[in-house]
């Protein structure tokens, strides 16, 4: 199995790494694997990572518009969706008096490499008017430009009604229609004159390729995403949710040993490729939109698993990821491989069929028989070994037992009361090492040192404690915590020190090297942010739940609703707005599948579809007002609810076979 290689993400450590460019400012259009990188003003330079990509290599980095000679005065970069953006301009040309724009221009710029310029008369007598498109590109991989490695453009060569590039096996096409009345190779220079009455308005098409085709591919895979919608009171919601699902749908990648397969990518730029742990809990966080994905995504991470008798049998491959200044690098495939029994007995409760759950059950069983092979002496399981004990890790474990459990006794496999076992002796050690007593009611322990010592700092791991997933009935799983450890978690990350008002800080504030840009030492996740959310939902923390989830669709509204992965946790105050981290990926993965988790867990859905129940526990106190769900999907049909504005959750439309249950 080959996908494009995701490139290192920041924090993680290198022999010699190179500063990721800047890309907070940019314009991204992405239809997996096509991707478009603009600066906000529209025009390609040349210079910098921008351009039109597909496949991690750079088709055109130069599209310089000219109209009567000059520049267009830029006035606005917007994107109109995952896959197009518009960018705004006028000219004047000094047909008529005064300092008034007498030309407008719009360019709508597609991931697919499509590109549409047209230009419109403002003025009151016809005007005659040359239009240049200046073209150029180097064919590099996008990882060597984001390692700022220089490589010189290439000549150009007439194709056509356009522009042909080609070095060693790479080519790149850009034609143009209407054809342009000069082609010149030399300067990469496309050109026209246009005739154009008064109100009049002509359009140029340049469509760029990697072959001599006269039409761009379509770039996206089958979606196996509902279209799903929501609206309500607060018409953010609406545009946050239908933003998320857009994205979610843009970064679908093909499996390519298994093409009818696909996945999420984990986000770009950076990461334009399979990711195991991001793109199994963002298919997780994706289930209400239906089961496909998971189901995919499983069935591929599946093929990856670790064969053998080794110590790794049953594991799936996955990179270090970086954690922060405290911590060395976690293992990603260790997360991917404690998800994957969760994650398939979660979709099997939102209604993936039972011959497909059956078929990934020995994958799910290899994953358990790993993760009791790898537990230490002192019964905890090092991430990575022989590495901290940290806590969201030993959280992954008790879940993946419990849901584990679930699933062999769903399907009359043995072992399911074994492992529950398991997950009860975790309990008792886990709140007899982890947790720290102080006069402050305590806390977590981020980690446990490989010698026993514990890591005291607060950072957002402590989140996934009160992840404990989605059990049969409807039931939630048991958390690692008792009671009293839950309200305790609950109060800490409702404070001010985790909550900076825009969602959870990866670290708490007062913490020892605590940094705002710090992507595990500081930085709001928003990944993070609505497990927080979800789980406080759940566990009845309803005051802690709507503050951080009304912080997140703040920081939603203030990205356009496109959620990057990660921006900087500095504490809002009256008029200040979220600050952008100039390297995280956006869209990512994982931030637009939060949206989806969030809202969601709003309406507290709890379906067993095997046993043709469903039931809801919204939020109390309906924090965004009255909220509507449709076109989610449980049992596979269409699953519409509403929540009141007193926090009161009706189903509107379900499968025939489901009933309401308790």
């Amino acid at each position: 199995m080959s996908h494009p290689a995701p490139l290192r993400p920041p924090g993680v450590p290198a022999a010699r790494r190179h500063e990721l460019p800047p890309v907070h400012g940019a314009v991204i259009c992405v239809a997996a694997p096509c991707l478009v990188i603009s600066p906000e003003h529209g025009q390609l330079t040349g210079r910098g990572i921008d351009g039109i990509y597909r496949a991690g290599r750079r088709l055109l980095s130069r599209c310089v518009l000219r109209v009567a000679g000059r520049e267009p005065v830029a006035l606005k970069g917007r994107s109109l969706g995952a896959d197009r953006a518009a960018f705004h301009a006028t000219v004047r040309t000094g047909a008529e008096p005064g300092p008034d724009p007498d030309i407008g221009v719009e360019r709508v710029r597609h991931a697919d490499g499509t590109e549409r310029i047209t230009v419109r008369s403002f003025a009151s007598r016809p005007v005659r008017l040359p239009v240049e498109v200046l073209l150029g590109t180097d064919l590099a991989e996008l990882a060597a430009v984001a390692a700022g490695h220089a490589v010189p453009e290439l000549p150009a060569a007439v194709h056509a009604a356009g522009l042909r590039w080609s070095t060693g096996g790479a080519q790149a096409v850009t034609v143009a229609e209407p054809p342009p009345d000069d082609a010149l190779a030399s300067p990469g220079l496309l050109r026209w004159q246009f005739e154009l009455a008064p109100g009049e308005s002509r359009t140029i098409e340049l469509r760029t390729t990697q072959d001599r085709v006269t039409r761009a591919p379509a770039c996206q895979v089958a979606n196996p995403l509902a279209d799903a919608r929501a609206e309500g009171d607060d018409p953010r919601a609406e545009a946050w949710f239908r933003t998320s699902v857009e994205d979610l749908g843009a970064l679908l990648l093909r499996d390519s040993a298994e093409p009818g397969d696909a996945f999420v990518a984990a986000g770009v730029p950076w990461r334009l490729g399979l990711a195991p742990a991001e793109s199994l809990w963002a298919a997780r966080m994706a289930l209400p939109l239906g089961t496909g994905l998971a189901e995919a995504t499983l069935r591929i991470l599946a093929r990856s698993q670790s064969g053998g008798s080794g110590p790794d049998a049953g594991k799936i491959p996955g990179p270090l990821r970086g954690a922060g200044p405290q911590l060395p690098p976690g293992c990603t495939g260790t997360e991917a491989t404690l998800a994957f029994p969760a994650v398939l007995a979660e979709a099997r409760l939102w209604g993936m069929g039972e011959e497909e759950v059956a078929r990934l059950l020995p994958a799910a069983e290899r994953c358990l028989a790993w993760m009791r092979g790898a537990l230490g002496e002192d019964g905890f399981l090092a991430d990575p070994h022989p590495g901290p004990r940290r806590c969201e890790t030993q959280a992954h474990a008790h879940r993946a037992a419990l849901l584990g459990a679930d699933l062999l006794a769903a399907l009359g496999r043995p072992g399911a009361e074994e492992w529950r076992q398991w997950a009860a002796a975790l309990r008792e050690r886990f709140r007899a090492e982890f947790w720290i007593d102080g006069p402050d009611g305590g806390r977590p322990a981020a980690a446990l040192h490989p010698d026993g010592r514990p890591l005291p700092r607060l950072t957002g791991a402590a989140a996934h404690l009160l992840d404990t997933g989605l059990l049969s009935g409807g039931r939630l799983a048991p958390g690692l915590l008792d009671r009293a450890g839950t309200e305790q978690v609950a109060r800490l990350l409702g404070a001010p020190a985790m909550d900076c008002g825009w969602g959870l800080r990866s670290m708490a504030a007062r913490e020892p090297g605590h940094n705002p840009f710090g992507h595990r030492s500081g930085a709001v996740r928003a990944y993070e942010s609505a497990v927080a959310v979800a789980g406080l939902a759940q566990a009845g923390f309803e005051k802690e739940a709507a503050g951080l989830l009304r912080g997140l669709l703040d920081a939603a509204e203030s990205f356009g609703y496109r959620l990057p992965e990660m921006f900087a946790a500095e504490q809002r105050v009256a008029g200040s707005a979220p600050l952008p981290h100039p390297a995280a990926c956006r869209p990512a993965a994982v931030a637009a599948a939060a949206g989806i988790h969030v809202l969601t867990a709003l309406a507290g859905i709890r379906p067993d579809a095997p046993a043709g129940t469903v039931a809801l526990v919204p939020l109390p106190g309906a924090p965004l007002g009255a909220l509507r769900l449709s076109g989610l999907r449980v049992s596979g049909e269409p699953f519409a609810v509403r929540v009141s504005r007193l926090g009161l959750g009706m189903v509107e439309e379900a499968a025939d076979v489901l009933q309401l249950g308790g």
